[in-house]
């Protein structure tokens, strides 16, 4: 009870519970309205040391049994649309040269082997790509460790149909190498 009484009083609150009693009133009402479920509970967790961490490491081994895997996205987007809302990560790749302005290309989006192939052929492109998605990969494991559930790497070019699209997918396929699961979005690839 001693470690309820000094959270109720940092938090400068009133036990639910307590009444025109005393916070120590209503914590001993609780402890005899919850002793029932307290009997016939699989698991007991005693907080008093642990931290809201802690407490959410906790119940979710009781819950999963395991390590709730990592979801990655990985999204293309086009800067002239806006940013992502939650994207914990922009990647701008305006630095590649732009198919668009290469006429038979232009109708053509990432995902197309032409694109991505003149895309990633240019000098630095895919040691970008691949660099990038290596330089991500010890920090979505501290994501993980942090109780981080899903993480978002937006990908940016002027459209959203080219650059960015065929960057994305070759950091989605690194990633995947490195054992994360990613899902690939491409927010903009069928804006004009």
């Amino acid at each position: 009870p001693e470690t309820l009484v000094r959270r109720y009083e940092s938090n400068r609150r009133p036990h639910p519970l307590q009444g025109a009693g005393t916070l120590m009133d209503g914590i001993k009402a609780e402890m005899r309205l919850l002793a029932p479920l307290r009997r016939a509970a699989d698991e007991v967790i005693d907080t008093s040391t642990m931290s809201v961490h802690d407490l959410t490491r906790r119940i979710r081994d009781i819950v999963a049994g395991e390590e709730r895997p990592l979801q990655v996205t990985v999204e293309s987007f086009g800067f002239k649309h806006g940013l992502p809302l939650d994207a914990d990560h922009v990647v701008d790749v305006r630095f590649l040269k732009n198919p668009y302005w290469v006429d038979e290309l232009r109708h053509l989006t990432g995902k197309d082997q032409a694109v991505a192939d003149y895309v990633l052929s240019q000098p630095g492109a895919r040691d970008f790509a691949l660099g990038y998605a290596d330089l991500l990969a010890p920090m979505l494991s501290g994501y993980l460790a942090e109780l981080k559930p899903f993480v978002t790497i937006a990908v940016g070019c002027t459209g959203g149909k080219h650059r960015s699209v065929a960057s994305s997918e070759a950091i989605a396929e690194r990633l995947r190498s490195h054992g994360y699961t990613v899902r690939v979005m491409h927010r903009d690839i069928g804006r004009d």
